[in-house]
């Protein structure tokens, strides 16, 4: 691993002991990742746009000044429901993260809560777009002074660089909610977890599928790209005791592999009948 990605190394223990052992996105990868979401804001906001347009054109200049509040209210949803919708699916990403490998987990290793990230998104406003918006507001009105102009400028650099100020790269809306913006494993399997080595010894029973959720699910197969000894036993061990395997394991990556692969189908089975288990403390339905 290269000097920079150690230095970004964090330890991620998850509720049941397990180390991740993430690696954290750095201050170039974030805003890469913001300027390429803010291209697809860009493009919603141009929607936006032309469809206000169209409305005034349609129904006359009596309705400029409703359309203006609808205009400015829709922007308001875009930009920031973009990004809370965006991280609360399972990915937990963007499209500006997905496509920089990135993406949003707690810090404390738990799942992510949809109020860390509706806390983190929400910041944003305040550290970026309303400065910006007064900023670009008294420009277009030809009002604003010096004075104005500095303290916009001042307050969002301040935001912006905060990241580069703090060894784990952290917004203010991300020490705020708890979370961390890491990279996304992108180390290619020799094999495909769902389809390859498929144990025959290991079948479990749905009572057993049901003893985890989305979030286990993730975190295994996490475990099982990375190859990490220590972790693959330690989370054997604790699914055999959460099961209450009774069969001796001596195949502990079939094991594992195994289980993943009976979970992940018996979960989309049962999302197919619209019944979501999002992790191992949801009530099974």
């Amino acid at each position: 691993m290269p000097r920079e990605a150690r230095s970004m190394r964090r330890r991620l223990v998850t509720p049941e002991g397990v180390d991740l052992g993430v690696v954290l996105g750095d201050a170039g990868q974030r805003a890469a990742a913001f300027i390429l979401d803010c291209l697809v804001l860009v493009g919603a906001m141009i929607a936006l746009t032309l469809i206000a347009v169209f409305g005034v054109w349609g129904v006359g200049e009596k309705s400029l000044e409703p359309v203006g509040v609808v205009w400015l209210l829709g922007s308001f949803v875009i930009r920031n429901f973009y990004f809370i919708i965006m991280e609360m699916r399972p990915r937990a990403a963007t499209f500006g993260k997905r496509w920089m490998g990135l993406r949003v987990v707690a810090r404390d290793g738990g799942r992510l809560t949809g109020d860390a990230v509706i806390a983190r998104n929400l910041l944003r406003e305040i550290e970026v777009f309303l400065p910006l918006s007064m900023l670009l507001a008294g420009l277009a009105e030809q009002s604003v002074d010096s004075l104005t102009g500095w303290f916009g400028f001042g307050w969002t650099g301040v935001f912006l660089l905060f990241p580069l100020l703090n060894k784990d790269r952290l917004r203010v809306g991300d020490l705020l909610a708890g979370t961390w913006v890491i990279r996304t494993t992108r180390d290619k399997l020799g094999r495909d977890l769902t389809t390859a080595r498929l144990v025959n010894l290991f079948v479990f029973t749905s009572v057993q599928l049901d003893a985890y959720g989305v979030y286990e699910l993730e975190t295994l197969e996490g475990v099982l790209r990375r190859g990490d000894a220590k972790a693959t036993i330690t989370v054997a061990q604790a699914i055999i005791d959460k099961i209450g395997w009774q069969t001796e394991v001596t195949d502990i990556e079939g094991f594992l592999t195994a289980y993943y692969t009976q979970l992940r189908a018996h979960l989309e089975k049962r999302l197919l009948l619209g019944k979501r288990r999002a992790d191992k403390h949801d009530r099974v339905a």
